[in-house]
């Protein structure tokens, strides 16, 4: 891949995607195996990253679901979230061969999309092997949308030799058939097709005896003949993995490039989360709303910083933007900090000269004044901590009898326990977290927990549902007040993710980039190789809480002092 103000190639010479379309992508399966050579600006290289990666982490999601991408029920799962996220045209790549403007169109972004992918995922074995499983997954749930006559054009278009047996060459060896695939009925077989390849190329079928084995030949009926396309497509991926690798350092000296490729992986694609759009939190309310809303990363911050009246400073970035963007206004939150920290060996003046220009930096009130999005999960797992740290993801960092500990000690029986610690020691970290909401909530997800706002959110709208709306006496109120006198309202329908945006926080360095640069829109090449405010008076501190520990607490029944 080369990045240049001037085309290397005279502009008659250059390979043209849109020209040669038909020739590069023939079919909606596409096997990548010709590199693409197009001008593309940095956003529309983004947005197509972006809009890829929220496609495999949908089957990844899906996967770790136990759903079969080859069942009915799978494929309109995984179809129902790439629709809700505003991918319907990778839906449509799904559902068959067509040739109509949506499918070229569709087509294009499928192909840029993967190739710039390719250089995200190169670099280490850990990438490679999660990009090519992700790919194989989406490989196999286009060729599973295919009619018997797309799979011959596929086979013809993409010239790889295949014939399916005629009448006389499958009469010959039908009591074969017959008996090795007794998982289809004679009927079945014969009226589908069948292709004779060596056995080396289906080795998983041969294990799990789903073909005719006959001198060293392998008889594949046209519905598993997706593990010989899948077995080339794998090593095309590993190739062309191998290939961009050794590209890299050729693009390391663009470094707007290079940004957006270190970011990617851990980049969050769904639902923004800034600043609550639905209603203050009151401060008063976070003990409670800590023991059945706070997913636990978040409320281990926040017992923590309650116990020892000090978090460090990853942990005060992690809960501080959890807490802003659930609806903890700025001065609260410099109320709160200031009171929990005071308590501590934090004096006053060292309060509000070390830490509260750092809480109003977050709010986007000092310094460059962004105001900064939440922390996500992958920002979160990914989070380099010490034994000392509170931030970080506690499936992933806690020893499984630490976490199993902790969890019976919020209430959970030792089965579940074990449960969620079996998903956090195989590595599902999410799933375990989303198993942990399951359980506290007892109910059932329908989507996988990929931000801690979301899982907020998701609780608030799971108790708001049970709760009666009834407001708590004033003896149950803490003993603070508050100058807002307005009702807290959550407003629990406000839950739609992101269709089709883009990471807002890729956007913003890369517009930022480009400000600094003086560039907006530079056009590069892209070509892939082949074939491979006031202070506030000081308050007393926040005391311990007054509502139920085990009932269900909707933040919409709190009306402020």
């Amino acid at each position: 891949m080369e990045f240049s103000r001037r085309s290397r190639l005279r502009p008659e010479a250059k390979f043209g995607l849109d020209s040669m379309l038909e020739w590069l992508i023939p079919h909606n399966v596409a096997l990548y195996a010709i590199p693409p050579m197009v001008d593309l600006s940095i956003t529309e290289l983004q947005l197509l990253a972006l809009e890829r990666l929220k496609v495999l982490r949908i089957l990844e999601q899906a996967t770790n679901k136990n759903l079969k991408l080859s069942s009915d029920e799978g494929r309109e799962s995984v179809f129902n979230e790439m629709n809700h996220a505003g991918l319907k045209h990778y839906v449509r790549l799904c559902q068959g061969n067509h040739s109509k403007e949506q499918d070229i169109a569709a087509r294009k972004k499928d192909y840029l999309s993967h190739f710039i992918l390719r250089f995200a995922y190169c670099s280490t074995e850990e990438l490679r092997r999660w990009f090519i499983t992700r790919e194989m997954e989406l490989f196999r749930l286009k060729f599973a949308g295919l009619s018997a006559q797309d799979v011959k054009d596929f086979v013809l278009k993409y010239e790889m030799g295949y014939s399916p047996l005629t009448p006389d060459q499958k009469n010959e060896i039908k009591d074969g058939l017959y008996d090795s695939t007794l998982y289809h009925s004679i009927v079945q077989i014969e009226s589908m097709d069948f292709y004779k390849v060596r056995f080396t190329e289906v080795l998983d079928l041969v294990r799990s005896r789903k073909c005719y084995l006959r001198t060293g030949f392998a008889y594949v009926g046209a519905s598993d003949f997706v593990s010989i396309i899948a077995n080339k497509h794998q090593q095309l991926l590993e190739d062309g993995l191998q290939a961009h690798l050794r590209l890299l350092p050729e693009i390391e000296n663009d470094e707007r490039f290079t940004m957006i490729l270190k970011e990617l992986h851990t980049s969050y694609t769904g639902k923004d989360y800034r600043v609550s759009k639905s209603g203050q939190v009151p401060i008063e309310s976070l003990d409670q709303l800590s023991k059945k809303s706070f997913p636990l990363c978040m409320r281990y911050c926040h017992d923590t910083l309650r116990s020892k009246h000090h978090l460090k400073h990853g942990g005060r970035m992690q809960y501080g933007l959890f807490l802003k963007a659930i609806g903890v206004t700025m001065e609260d939150s410099l109320r709160f900090w200031r009171e929990e920290f005071t308590r501590g060996t934090v004096t006053l003046e060292k309060f509000e000269k070390e830490y509260a220009y750092n809480i109003r930096h977050n709010y986007g009130k000092e310094g460059s004044r962004v105001n900064y999005a939440a922390y996500n999960c992958m920002k979160i797992i990914t989070a380099s901590v010490t034994p000392q740290d509170t931030h970080g993801c506690p499936f992933k960092n806690w020893e499984p009898s630490v976490l199993k500990t902790k969890l019976s000690s919020f209430g959970l029986s030792a089965a579940h326990a074990e449960e969620i610690s079996g998903f956090a020691s195989r590595g599902h970290y999410q799933i375990a977290c989303g198993k942990y909401f399951e359980i506290s909530h007892d109910t059932k997800l329908d989507e996988g927990i990929t931000h801690p706002n979301q899982y907020f959110d998701l609780s608030q709208i799971t108790v708001g549902a049970r709760a009666p709306k009834v407001k708590p006496q004033n003896q149950n109120r803490r003993t603070f007040s508050s100058q807002d006198t307005s009702h807290v309202v959550r407003n629990t329908q406000d839950t739609a993710t992101l269709n089709g945006d883009d990471d807002n926080e890729l956007w913003e360095l890369m517009e930022s980039n480009e400000k600094e640069g003086g560039v907006k829109h530079e056009s590069i090449l892209l070509e892939l190789p082949a074939s491979t405010q006031e202070k506030p008076a000081s308050r007393p501190a926040v005391p311990t809480s007054e509502w139920g520990d085990d009932e269900d607490f909707d933040v919409s029944q709190v009306e402020m002092a």
